[in-house]
């Protein structure tokens, strides 16, 4: 029997992983539903590749397109009509979509799913009380797919976690490692997206310069995992290849090794508990040899800092993190502010009296979560222009 597969986000980079997978074992799967929005070309060549049962188009001009077109699909504008006419579990979802727009999908889905992947770590940084919540209430299982997370969730398998005496999440130190102060300071735009490592979109990048994306790892990972914040630390390796480190009670110290390729952690949580073999480059053991480890530098990467001012527990505080962040990320790439002047701003407004109350307000729906991001957006992009000038 074919597993029935939903993409949420197929157009993205996650999703186009995950359709790359597919496509190289389609006898294998059902294509129930893809998600898009603006990127027509590679959905219409999705379509032809895949054959999916129907699609869910947030741009209305795109959805109106591909309704003429294609008469044979279930195409909607609409989440909620999709989920109101398919009733029956798909079997296998990945949420792909970049940022909080994907949280709304993300926990509409998880009723109608068996099994939910989460590359979306925006919502578990946001929503995980609201995402637990529903996967406890639906039976739905969860696997975490950010090469860390998965590494983690993969290590403390048949582990109790009261036996976890440390985690390390690893950093590769983004394009600036070895930079100067100075240098980085007034690094541009252009420099800052070129990842050493990995290929990622503009905004992750970015999030990689400033070690930002660590920051919010660390929050998503102690959320997942319920662990105090203690257990937990990061730590640079140039190399990439080392995802995670556990250290168990026990003794016992486990770390996860793979590629630099997300394909890895989405086909092994595609195809957990099989057999199936992956067709991918095989790692160069000669660079073991060169596997190094050190502590971040809290000069040049200052935005690990702001860990300390992260509530214990879930908080509408997180979603104030994230979308200053991201107004601020936005700003930098369109040239509005420099480099150093994320975190500077980032950090001041974080210290707000008018946001720091957010601390102690647990999320209680997608809705107020939205419209706090918008007004946060709104007042970060006010503050940090006229500061800039």
């Amino acid at each position: 029997m074919k597993k029935k597969i939903a993409i949420l986000g197929s157009t993205g980079s996650i999703g186009k992983t995950t359709v790359d997978i597919i496509k190289s074992d389609k006898k294998s799967f059902e294509i129930v539903l893809l998600t898009s929005n603006d990127n027509l070309n590679e959905l219409t060549k999705q379509i032809r590749e895949l054959k999916p049962k129907n699609l869910i188009i947030n741009n209305k001009n795109n959805y109106l397109k591909l309704k003429k077109k294609y008469n044979k699909i279930n195409i909607f504008n609409n989440f909620d009509i999709f989920l109101k006419k398919n009733k029956k579990k798909i079997d296998y979802t990945i949420s792909g979509i970049s940022g909080l727009s994907g949280l709304q999908p993300t926990l509409d889905i998880i009723k109608h799913t068996k099994t939910i992947a989460i590359a979306n770590k925006e919502s578990i940084i946001c929503a995980w009380n609201l995402i637990e919540k529903k996967l406890k209430a639906n039976n739905t299982k969860f696997i975490p797919v950010d090469s860390e997370h998965f590494s983690i969730w993969h290590l403390l398998k048949n582990k109790k976690i009261q036996s976890v005496e440390e985690i390390i999440i690893t950093a590769s130190g983004g394009p600036f490692l070895n930079w100067k102060l100075s240098k980085i300071k007034i690094a541009s735009p252009n420099i800052a997206i070129k990842h050493p490592n990995w290929s990622m979109g503009k905004k992750i990048s970015i999030d990689s310069a400033t070690m930002m994306n660590k920051v919010f790892e660390l929050i998503e990972a102690q959320r997942i995992f319920n662990l105090d914040r203690t257990k937990f630390k990061i730590l640079i390796h140039p190399q990439s290849l080392v995802h995670a480190i556990v250290k168990f009670d026990n003794g016992l110290t486990k770390l996860l090794i793979h590629d630099t390729d997300m394909m890895i952690p989405i086909f092994n949580s595609i195809y957990e508990n099989t057999n199936k073999k992956i067709n991918n480059k095989k790692i160069n053991y000669s660079n073991l040899n060169k596997l190094t480890f050190k502590s971040i530098d809290l000069i040049k990467f200052p935005s690990i800092k702001i860990l300390k001012k992260i509530p214990k527990k879930i908080s509408l505080f997180e979603t104030i993190l994230v979308s200053i962040n991201d107004e601020l990320v936005d700003l930098f790439l369109k040239k509005k502010l420099k480099f150093w002047e994320i975190y500077l701003n980032l950090n001041k407004l974080l210290n707000m009296k008018e946001f720091i109350k957010y601390k102690r307000i647990k999320p209680k729906n997608a809705r107020q979560i939205y419209k706090l991001s918008e007004y946060v957006r709104l007042k970060t992009r006010a503050l940090s222009i006229r500061s800039s000038k």
